[in-house]
């Protein structure tokens, strides 16, 4: 055989394998690496896509748990994995955040995943301890403007929605508090019930019960307009802070090389999740919507992602705070 008709058949071998391989998929269990601690809101959320993802697929996918170093532990456990769509990974805005806080990244972050989907948009809340003195939100900022030296800001760590909030209520109110970090987004939630500490800004999913049962006090909501779930809670751009829209957001990365099927059948799957009435609910009772099925694609992650790398990157450099 000439070597011309050796390489022919071996890529018509491989044309042939490649669509085979994903025509099969998936034929085994699959795990979806969560980069955070069991319990938390990202794995709320990750649990929920989970299981509606593993009755459309036919196979179980599992949640592993690899909390760590602001979820690049977990990230850079996928982007090391087999591109086979036996691992996938689910995170939120860290995806994007991590690129600048972390400057000995172990990855680099656009080049080392391949992109199924978004999944939903969390909004966040400011909150503070229950007797916190302030009674609305314009009284809030002249208040903490006022004592900010005296104030703390609880967070969740380096990297997590807590810290990020943070960081942008700080920017926004020009108030450099006293910041708090926290070991995870639990033990900060105690310190605020308790009132070790003043004030935290999280996500919907990780205060809406606190905030139901009066054990800690909502000041305002980061998105454009007010929720349903709390209709009398202000937005901060009612207040004139604008730049406080924005939300943690969570997307389904898979290892860079895993084949085009794979990743369009996962997220043909993610869009049938989330289209579920159950999963609908669940995220309106934490008070957070799915993702629509034209943002739950890799396209719109992708330009997901590289938006927020760019939104993010100032705004991390001017606060001079890093990971590392």
């Amino acid at each position: 055989m000439t070597l011309s008709k050796l390489t022919a058949g071996l890529f018509a071998a491989t044309v042939l394998t490649a669509p085979a391989f994903a025509q099969g998929y998936p034929e085994r269990q699959i795990t979806m690496v969560v980069p955070f601690s069991a319990g938390g809101p990202t794995d709320t959320v990750a649990r929920l896509v989970a299981e509606r993802m593993s009755d459309d697929l036919g196979q179980q996918i599992v949640i592993q748990n690899v909390g760590g170093a602001g979820g690049t532990l977990g990230a850079g456990q996928v982007a090391n994995a087999e591109a086979d769509g036996y691992t996938v990974l689910l995170h939120h805005i860290g995806m994007a955040t991590s690129e600048t806080l972390y400057r000995n990244l172990a990855y680099d972050t656009l080049n080392a995943f391949e992109y199924v989907g978004l999944v939903t948009e969390v909004p966040m809340v400011v909150t503070a301890r229950q007797d916190f003195e302030p009674a609305d939100f314009p009284a809030f900022v002249e208040y903490v403007k006022a004592n900010a030296d005296s104030l703390t800001l609880a967070n969740a760590g380096i990297g997590a929605a807590s810290h990020l909030c943070g960081m942008l209520l700080m920017q926004a109110l020009e108030a450099p508090l006293v910041t708090v970090p926290y070991k995870g987004t639990g033990p900060a939630m105690t310190d605020l019930l308790g009132g070790q500490v003043d004030i935290m800004c999280d996500q919907t999913t990780n205060t809406t019960q606190q905030i139901k049962a009066g054990t800690i006090k909502a000041y305002a909501v980061t998105t454009p307009e007010r929720l349903e779930l709390f209709p009398d809670l202000p937005t901060a751009a009612e207040s004139g802070f604008e730049a406080m829209q924005f939300g943690i957001w969570h997307g389904v990365y898979t290892p860079k090389g895993t084949p085009a099927e794979i990743n369009q059948r996962l997220s043909e799957s993610l869009q049938k999740a989330l289209a579920d009435e159950g999963v609908a609910q669940a995220m309106a009772d934490l008070g957070t919507a799915p993702s629509s099925a034209a943002d739950a694609t890799p396209e719109a992650l992708k330009a997901k992602l590289e938006s927020e790398i760019a939104r993010w990157k100032p705004v991390i450099e001017a606060a001079g705070v890093y990971a590392d």
